[in-house]
């Protein structure tokens, strides 16, 4: 018997850095099916050729649909699930990442949301991932909370944040006035010591995180971040 609340209670929503859909496919749908969110939000998600196809193909690995995207951010959802009021952002980063004596490159960032009916609320669910520059991350971010406020409605936003707790992302995160849902190390999978994925919801909402019910080894292969299960309520 499943513990899942009546669905008009509750939203479930997952965030996940997917590897690019680059690791066991398998083990990641399971992952994926065994949480049986009713949105998944995306990062990493599959691009370069065929990005479009790609992401539909493993939207259909979770039983889910592809609905939007901005960037490598995805949003998928599960039936009777609508998501409306639908926007994305690209988000400006330097292409060339210089750092110490190494040169790298970043692909560009971006963000998207959309508005679901939980109830009688109306909530957006927001998704980003920031860079890995220290400073450049705070001018993503504002960027980011600029898309959130944009929808007018009490919010969630989750994302791959580069970043651990004492940093100054969780601090400005913080000052919007946005609580955070904790939860412990997301990073790596195999080895969880780092918590760099957030999930950040405005205090109008009610939301926990949920306990993940994947085995360890098919969460240490389907992907190098650990993913975060949120039942939100109005």
């Amino acid at each position: 018997m499943s513990d899942r609340p009546p669905a008009e209670a509750v939203l479930r929503v997952l965030s996940y850095n997917v590897h690019r859909w680059g690791d066991d496919r398998t083990a990641l749908a399971r992952v994926v099916r065994a949480c049986a969110p009713d949105v998944m939000l995306v990062q990493e998600a599959p691009t370069w050729f065929g990005t479009r196809r790609k992401r539909r193909a493993m939207a259909a690995t979770f039983g889910l649909r592809y609905v939007a995207a901005s960037a490598r951010n995805a949003i998928l959802v599960a039936d009777g699930i609508d998501l409306t009021a639908i926007r994305g952002r690209r988000i400006w980063r330097p292409f060339v990442r210089r750092r110490l004596n190494f040169i790298a490159t970043q692909l560009p960032g971006g963000a998207v949301g959309g508005v679901v009916v939980l109830g009688s609320t109306r909530v957006a669910v927001v998704v980003c991932h920031l860079g890995l520059h220290p400073r450049g991350r705070i001018h993503e971010l504002a960027q980011v909370l600029t898309l959130c406020r944009s929808f007018h409605t009490p919010y969630l936003l989750t994302g791959d944040v580069n970043e651990e707790p004492d940093g100054p992302i969780w601090k400005t995160l913080a000052e919007e006035g946005l609580v955070d849902l904790g939860g412990g190390p997301t990073f790596s999978s195999t080895n969880p010591r780092k918590r760099i994925d957030a999930a950040q919801l405005t205090p109008q909402l009610t939301g926990r995180l949920r306990h993940i019910p994947a085995t360890k080894q098919d969460l240490a292969a389907a992907s190098d971040h650990l993913p975060l299960l949120v039942e939100l309520a109005p």
